[in-house]
């Protein structure tokens, strides 16, 4: 039995880059760190972040690159994919991606201004209709999280067809 599946919580690093390829199909990619802290053997606190790459195609490229922007809280669950490609400068070399499937959206940076942007519905891939409105004014505007299933999807991805 085989089994590829990554789960990932994080912050986005920089805002999503969409694209769209020759043949129409909308691809972005981002970039998300994930923290990890642990004590080690002296007692003393250890941080590392990890740097992930990923890439989503069709209608979850197109709200991912609508509704999402850097230091913004998201879950991406989707497989390890390592591809080879020739760099401007003759090389070739290879990467490993993360392909999304699902997307969660989670809280935007403190700070950011952007608590009125409205969710999308992941059923219809239309906005949601204003946020909620709450009785302290200065408070921030809960959101609609939208969970985004693209099993339904079945248009398949060409190599050709990918921009970078």
């Amino acid at each position: 039995m085989n089994l590829n599946k990554v789960q990932l919580i994080g912050r986005l690093t920089r805002d999503p880059e969409v694209r769209t390829t020759p043949s129409g199909q909308t691809v972005a990619t981002v970039s998300l760190a994930t923290n990890r802290t642990w004590n080690d053997k002296s007692g003393q606190k250890q941080e590392k972040s990890e740097f992930h790459n990923i890439v989503a195609w069709g209608r979850l490229a197109e709200i991912i690159g609508q509704y999402m922007s850097k230091g913004q809280e998201a879950y991406f669950e989707g497989r390890m994919e390592t591809r080879s490609y020739t760099g401007k400068d003759g090389i070739e070399r290879r990467t490993t991606e993360v392909v999304a499937e699902n997307m969660q959206m989670g809280s935007r940076p403190q700070g950011s201004g952007n608590y009125n942007r409205p969710a999308a519905s992941a059923a219809t891939g239309a906005v949601a209709g204003g946020a909620a409105v709450t009785a302290n004014q200065n408070a921030p505007i809960a959101e609609e999280i939208p969970t985004i299933n693209l099993d339904d999807e079945k248009e398949e991805v060409k190599i050709e067809d990918v921009p970078f």
